[in-house]
């Protein structure tokens, strides 16, 4: 049985009921106008658009998080601490220099977590009609936490904590899942492609930031301040772009036949989906290491005596691949299905964890990096139009997101702090169980994405309400 869910239950109903008064008629002729997507149009690309500068500006933005992590591990959070996890490694700038294994790990991990965590309330919020309020606040928040990185000291662990992982996180949370999901408003046919065409922002992002960051951190003259302030100017820029373009066709508090407002009683029947809930119970299985190679690639490139040109320019290697990787795919799921094109890309991303044993040279480094760029990209680009196509209208379209994005926050979570205290906490590292445990955790999507009417209904389900449907 094919798991592509048909989207026929976006489109509006053909017939009228004509014993309604001459309002509710009218609330329901604007309730099906903009319930409809129009699949194209000025206003629907200039907000794909924008997107796609959230996207580089916000996820694009912790695709650099493994500069940071090399870098605080050399050279900005080096004090040891009787909590600290030291470790010798070959790095860009100095050999057997003493790194912090799990403290940083947290940073980029919460980082992650509070992006996808508040997702059941920004949802809501969405869904509420509150859709520019999120990002604006969200855009506004972010932005002033990276100038605040920017004043942290080194070795001061508590400043850097506070501004990357817990201020940047909740930006992040309140302008990410927002930009994702305002794609659904404007395009359905076309929904997959669009949605690959946002997040090509973040890989776009992933490769400009990492560059930046790896150039002007290694400038002395330059120093820590002046790298994190310049690239949040850019940041700035962008957001500011982004707000301006993006447009939502659903008005606050307005129905399209189902309620926008869910009351909390009413969200077990809305996420009690046989397919939705093994979707999410999977993905939290693959998210527990789809990002370790990202945190950790440029230091296993260099703990392995790679050559530093290769090192320094690996991480927009990999998001150079993902860009390829984001739109391809989304392209053919139109077409396939979105499942059909979403399971391979997740053997692929397994398969290439495994391959970095042999990225001990640059030639095995650029190989990896891009191919598991266009893995995992394309596996991040199918994911919100997987969920969409779970949701049966657009009332329950930010609350399933949401929940979907909440359980995937656990993984992020504690998926990097694990890799990172797998390695060790003394040369040599034992990469090989970091690798293990990244790329086991994977294939376990597509064992649990194969049962999708496993979950029987909820008590309170009945046929009529639709929600076992």
């Amino acid at each position: 049985m094919s798991l592509a869910t048909s989207d026929s239950s976006f489109a509006p109903s053909k017939e009228l009921d004509h014993s309604l008064p001459d309002s509710a008629h009218a609330e329901k002729a604007q309730s099906q106008d903009w319930s409809e997507p129009p699949d194209g149009g000025l206003v629907a690309w200039l907000t794909i658009v924008g997107a796609w500068f959230v996207q580089f500006a916000t996820f694009g933005y912790i695709g650099a998080f493994g500069v940071y992590q090399d870098y605080y591990t050399t050279h900005f959070l080096t004090q040891q601490t009787a909590s600290n996890i030291r470790y010798s490694s070959v790095s860009r700038v100095c050999s057997h220099a003493p790194l912090i294994a799990r403290p940083i790990s947290w940073i980029g991990s919460l980082q992650l977590c509070l992006m996808y965590a508040p997702g059941v309330f920004v949802g809501r919020a969405f869904d509420a009609g509150l859709f520019h309020h999120l990002e604006i606040i969200g855009s506004l928040l972010y932005v002033l936490c990276i100038f605040m990185l920017s004043l942290a000291k080194p070795e001061q662990y508590y400043q850097v904590f506070l501004a990357q992982a817990v201020g940047m996180g909740v930006g992040l949370g309140m302008t990410f899942l927002p930009s994702l999901s305002i794609v659904a408003h404007h395009f359905r046919r076309r929904r997959a492609l669009a949605t690959g065409i946002v997040v090509s922002g973040a890989s776009a992002g992933g490769i400009v930031f990492p560059i930046m960051l790896n150039h002007l951190l290694s400038d002395t003259r330059v120093g820590f301040g002046n790298a994190v302030r310049a690239s949040g100017a850019v940041v700035g820029a962008a957001l500011l772009v982004g707000n301006c373009l993006m447009r939502t066709r659903r008005p606050p508090a307005q129905t399209d036949g189902a309620r926008a407002r869910l009351r909390w009683t009413e969200m077990r029947d809305v996420v009690w989906d046989g397919a939705y809930l093994w979707s999410i119970m999977g993905a939290f299985f693959t998210n527990l290491g789809a990002y370790v190679p990202l945190f950790y690639l440029q230091l296993f490139a260099a703990d392995h005596g790679v050559d530093v040109r290769i090192t320094t320019y690996c991480l927009a290697m990999l998001n150079a691949g993902s860009i390829v990787g984001r739109l391809l795919p989304t392209f053919l799921a139109d077409r396939l299905g979105v499942y059909n094109m979403l399971l391979p890309a997740i053997g692929m991303c397994a398969a290439l964890i495994f391959a970095v044993f042999g990225a001990t040279n640059p030639a095995g480094v650029v190989l990896v990096a891009v191919l598991f760029g266009f893995a995992s990209g394309a596996y991040i680009s199918l994911i919100p139009s997987l969920l969409v196509s779970l949701c049966r209208n657009f009332g329950e379209l930010g609350v399933k997101m949401g929940c979907a994005y909440t359980v995937v926050a656990a993984a992020q979570l504690v998926g990097n702090p694990i890799a990172g205290a797998l390695l060790g906490g003394s040369a040599p590292l034992k990469w090989w169980r970091a690798i293990l445990f990244t790329g086991v955790s994977a294939p376990l999507m597509i064992m649990r994405t194969g049962r999708p009417d496993a979950c029987p209904p909820p008590p309170s389900c009945v046929p009529s309400s639709g929600c076992c449907a």
